[in-house]
């Protein structure tokens, strides 16, 4: 409860149209994902666009290079589902291959948060590097119908409000909370939708 009121304290409401465009597409695109709906990619798209923009202007810089990332992603995600339509099979990973992603993300974070922390204006490098890294790793991973995608995303998500509600984009943070839980519902979606097809 604590907790719940010194973020409203803080919220000063200080969102640009640009961030309440782009948190209206990132919802459309994370609803559309969970719903394994082509069109999420196209929504994807502006999404990041807008993105670019606001992270750069943060400087996150690591969120801005991720956001570049999504661009093109969102061009892959599309020719691949579009490609695989007829074999649209939700796959999963074994745990082993889980620990080693993990294992090389946690590499990777260090390194990329080491690069900005000593070479970058950067804010939060390493927790900004973090996010950046898995994100990489499940947007990927979506593009693939990887099912612990969502998973993922769930703990990326926790995580990116904090790093948002830290920077003053309160309303990118609301748009977190708001994609852990539709990465909840993602993941139940697809575990269904994988049951009716096998």
């Amino acid at each position: 409860m604590e907790l719940i009121t010194l973020f409203l304290n803080n919220l000063s409401f200080n969102w640009s149209i640009t961030e309440v465009v782009a948190v209206i597409f990132s919802i459309i695109y994370v609803t559309l994902a969970a719903q394994k709906n082509i069109w999420c990619w196209f929504f994807a798209a502006i999404s990041v666009i807008l993105y670019i923009y606001i992270c750069w202007n943060a400087k996150l810089y690591a969120e801005t290079a991720l956001q570049i990332f999504y661009l093109f992603m969102a061009a892959y995600g599309y020719h691949n589902w579009r490609k695989s339509r007829e074999n649209s099979t939700i796959k999963e990973w074994r745990a082993k291959k889980h620990l080693l992603i993990i294992l090389i993300g946690s590499i990777c974070t260090f390194f990329v948060g080491f690069y900005f922390t000593t070479y970058s204006q950067a804010e939060m490098p390493i927790i900004d590097s973090l996010t950046t890294v898995f994100s990489i790793i499940a947007t990927y991973m979506v593009a693939k119908k990887i099912l612990e995608n969502w998973l993922y995303w769930i703990i990326i998500n926790l995580i990116s409000i904090y790093l948002y509600f830290n920077r003053d984009l309160h309303l990118t943070s609301i748009l977190f909370i708001i994609y852990t839980i539709i990465a909840i519902f993602g993941y139940f979606s697809w575990i269904k939708k994988s049951r009716e097809n096998g």
